[in-house]
């Protein structure tokens, strides 16, 4: 009869303790016309924001660029400062983890006690010590077996959120590894118009002297030379822009590679044109790009997160249980270890609130209504990422044509000035 108590009270237990409350979780789902962009028929996506990106940007095969990079990935506080927060959400998740195991702690005193031999109620022939000695060691556990999976979703909800975590430092990677490049780049593209304008000022100070003898000997009016000079001080105001404006950007670079602006300084470059070939974008490349993306896989652990949430509010609505056991040894020497000396308690506590003003419900619509907005989240970085992408290809295609134009402006442009 006693086996048989004790075999219902453990399967009682079991079935218990397998009580999740939080809904079925499922990633949302999304369906797109065929042929989005005009490149075939979209299959499904399979997210692969963990495969390592490699060294992109040393497809531009400049040095240079290189160095800034790794020099980035290796010095830059945002990003350090990113990997801590990883780091602490991580071990958050961990301490919540570390609830469904069985606490145990232990302690160990001793003391001497002297009291006065004129202390109150005591006689003046009284026979009775006046000092004591106390020894003891014990020790304590306590359990919570989590029978309605709070503790178990609490920890799913951080493991996902420490995940997420994960996401937002590879996209802060990202970003700042595509910020540097496109600052590199665009500094290299002002060295190039500082070049240009460089011998377009030496054409017109030219110019000027000529239309200044041509004045002088009455060949030409004074109306040809303030044109000439205005072309002249019209270039020159535009070449200190460009000065200016590659300053910021040399500064923006130095703030990137952890370096104080004053002491940074790229050696401009006197090409008129840049050294980097048109890149072309393969078949597939775009749909690549949209599953490795982690800023959606960011936004769908949060989502995942959010969704254990809700079975952390649903488990508020029933009791907590804690099983608690304390035993040790005490004496008034070192004598410990015997069955006299031995100390012990245990029990079992079961903590229901039966009144919170509507606490517990107000929380549970709290969950839900951030597992809606997380949801509504996720669906928006997805069409912001199509956006990002679609932008990229359109962008890329149409600065090939004007860099292919403008090549030719300029060289238009050096043929009138010679």
């Amino acid at each position: 009869m006693l086996r048989g108590s004790v075999a219902s009270a453990a399967l009682c237990l079991s079935l218990l303790s397998g009580c999740d409350l939080a809904p079925n979780y499922e990633a949302p789902k999304f369906i797109y016309p065929n042929g989005w962009g005009g490149k075939g028929v979209l299959v499904d996506g399979k997210p692969a924001d963990d495969v390592p990106r490699g060294k992109w940007w040393e497809v531009f095969h400049d040095p240079q660029l290189n160095a800034l990079e790794e020099k980035m990935l290796a010095s830059n506080p945002d990003l350090q400062a990113q990997a801590e927060i990883f780091t602490q959400s991580r071990d958050i998740a961990r301490e919540t983890q570390a609830q469904l195991a069985p606490q145990l702690n232990g302690s160990a005193g001793m003391s001497n006690n002297k009291t006065s031999l004129t202390r109150l109620w005591r006689g003046a022939n009284a026979n009775s010590p006046t000092t004591e000695s106390s020894v003891f060691y014990s020790g304590a556990a306590t359990w919570e077996p989590d029978f309605f999976s709070r503790i178990r979703n609490a920890t799913r909800m951080q493991k996902n959120m420490a995940q997420a975590s994960a996401a937002d430092y590879a996209n802060l990677r990202l970003m700042l590894e595509a910020e540097l490049a496109s600052n590199y780049l665009g500094l290299r593209g002002l060295d190039a118009q500082y070049a240009v304008y460089e011998d377009s000022i030496r054409y017109y100070q030219t110019a000027v002297k000529i239309t200044r003898l041509r004045q002088a000997g009455a060949i030409a009016a004074g109306l040809d030379v303030s044109r000439a000079e205005n072309q002249l001080f019209a270039t020159m105001a535009a070449q200190s822009n460009v000065r200016a404006q590659r300053q910021v950007m040399e500064h923006a670079i130095a703030v990137m590679v952890n370096t104080v602006p004053g002491s940074f300084h790229i050696a401009p470059s006197t090409a008129q044109t840049l050294p980097y070939t048109i890149l072309r974008i393969p078949a597939g490349f775009p749909s690549q790009l949209l599953e490795r993306r982690p800023d959606i896989a960011s936004a769908e652990r949060n989502l995942a997160a959010n969704s254990r949430a809700i079975g952390v509010a649903r488990a508020a609505f029933y009791p907590d249980v804690t099983f608690s056991l304390n035993g040790g040894f005490m004496n008034n020497g070192f004598d410990l270890a015997s069955l006299g000396n031995s100390m012990w308690s245990y029990g079992v506590q079961a903590v229901e609130p039966l009144f919170t003003g509507g606490l517990r419900r107000a929380a549970l619509q709290r969950a839900w209504s951030q597992y809606r907005e997380s949801a509504d989240h996720y669906r928006s970085t997805v069409l912001a990422a199509f956006q990002d992408v679609e932008d990229g290809i359109s962008q890329t295609r149409a600065y090939a044509d004007q860099q292919k134009q403008q090549m030719a402006a300029v060289d238009a442009a050096l043929r009138t000035s010679v």
